[in-house]
């Protein structure tokens, strides 16, 4: 399969879409299954309840700016430029 502008905006397009689904899926069991998470967590790891919600969030933030930077950036100037 050949390298297109058109395959790579494809490509990075439904990689922004699954991507985007992994921190919705996360943010969704963090919400809804917070202490069954937190307790699964304490059992290997001896971390208190603010610093257990400061570590997801902060990871949430990472991954949202990861996935922003990396997939949806270069799929909206792949859309928007003019390469003929």
């Amino acid at each position: 399969m050949e390298i297109t502008i058109e395959n790579l905006r494809i490509l990075l397009g439904w990689s922004a879409v699954v991507n985007m689904g992994i921190l919705i899926a996360w943010w969704l069991a963090f919400v809804f299954a917070r202490e069954m998470i937190f307790k699964m967590h304490t059992r290997w790891f001896k971390i208190s309840e603010e610093r257990f919600n400061e570590m997801h969030y902060t990871m949430m933030g990472y991954y949202k700016l990861a996935v922003i930077l990396l997939t949806v950036v270069p799929y909206l100037v792949l859309r928007m430029a003019d390469f003929n």
